[in-house]
């Protein structure tokens, strides 16, 4: 008999109970005829920006587009070159990659596959312009050691908090480190809207006047077009939702940590998994509970068989793909960023997973074993 499936991720418990909120958000947006650049928009920017503990945010289309115009705005462009990760999504090469800029990646922490701030000093050149930190799977890079690299060698910060929403380090929340920070809102992510979505958050006035221009075609006033930008707005509707969320994502959190304690407890000791570790200063949201091991596709088939999905986060390194043999990259060339790509493993994680369901999974995982 095959058994029930048990779905990677679910929405299902976290918008059940907000259907009649999220609607009538919407309504009022349906009933005020305005849907580009208007009250619910600032709404939202307010209460994220104060959410991060940043004074600015800037509601544009996605994160891809948060990160491409934080860079702009930090003045990142062709000639630079941008200290990267070596393990990350190939959409942040794909931002940094937009700006002209050369890519320098650097290799994974091992223990929290971040970006291992111990390496900046050997990938620093007289070029280098800028420091992406991405704070992956929900968990801080270690921002003290990124902003006094940063500080010390005169480079701008931009922190990629896509999938990191409510994350601290050191007591301080993710995006109000660097000086323009990007973040998608995505559906999956942990403030997901119902469709695409981003932000920018900066301490900088200047660079949030230059952010709101640029994301409306470069226009400083109506009619006046002082440089060319692009179309990247956060539109009413997905601000609404957003904004009615948000309210939401602390408890969302908590249940995260839950969840990937009893994994956790669970977990420990068995086969060769290597379980998610976690930084003393940081606080981790679990937006993926990522384990890793030798025997990864196998598992994951055999997860499978029993109807418990699960995901590769990710399969191949930024630096393999092939919209970068242009760079020269070779494989072996990064071999923590190539060892993490075929370990990994994201296991079922999302508010209103049960207990019983965490079993199921490590019960599953046991049995492998």
């Amino acid at each position: 008999m095959t058994p029930d499936p048990l779905p990677f991720l679910s929405f299902d418990a976290q918008h059940a109970p907000l259907r009649g909120e999220v609607l009538e958000a919407m309504a009022r947006v349906y009933d005020k005829s305005w849907y580009v650049m208007g009250g619910a928009l600032e709404a939202f920017e307010q209460a994220w920006a104060t959410f991060c503990g940043a004074p600015h945010c800037v509601g544009v289309g996605n994160g891809y587009d948060a990160l491409v115009i934080a860079l702009k705005v930090c003045g990142v462009g062709p000639g630079d070159e941008i200290l990267v990760p070596a393990h990350t999504y190939v959409a942040t090469w794909h931002a940094a990659a937009q700006t002209g800029a050369r890519l320098r990646p650097v290799e994974p922490d091992v223990a929290t596959m971040n970006l291992d701030t111990t390496q900046l000093r050997q990938h620093i050149t007289p070029r280098t312009k800028a420091i992406l930190p991405v704070h992956l799977y929900g968990q801080a890079c270690n921002m003290t050691d990124v902003m006094a690299f940063a500080r010390e060698h005169n480079l701008v910060v931009i922190e990629d908090n896509a999938q990191a929403h409510g994350a601290t380090w050191a007591g301080r929340r993710t995006a109000s480190f660097g000086h323009a920070n990007a973040t998608s809102f995505y559906p999956t992510k942990n403030l997901g809207a119902l469709g695409d979505g981003g932000a920018l958050t900066t301490a900088d006035a200047t660079l949030d006047g230059q952010a709101r221009q640029f994301r409306n075609y470069g226009f400083s006033a109506k009619n006046v077009c002082a440089e060319r930008g692009i179309n990247s707005r956060l539109d009413e509707l997905q601000a609404a939702v957003l904004k009615v969320k948000l309210q939401h994502l602390v408890q969302w959190n908590d249940a995260r940590r839950m969840l990937a304690r009893q994994y956790t407890a669970q977990l420990q000791a068995v086969g060769d998994i290597i379980l998610p570790e976690v930084h003393r200063e940081a606080e981790h949201v679990y937006h993926l509970f990522v384990i890793r091991t030798q025997r990864r596709d196998a598992l994951k088939e055999a997860l499978q068989k029993k109807g418990i999905e699960t995901m590769v986060h990710y399969p191949v390194p930024p630096h393999l793909q092939r919209a970068y043999e242009d760079f020269g990259f070779r494989k072996g060339e990064f071999p923590l960023a190539e060892q993490i790509a075929d370990t990994a493993l994201s296991l079922p994680l999302w508010p209103g997973m049960t207990e019983e369901m965490v079993m199921r999974v490590c019960d599953a995982v046991r049995g492998f074993y």
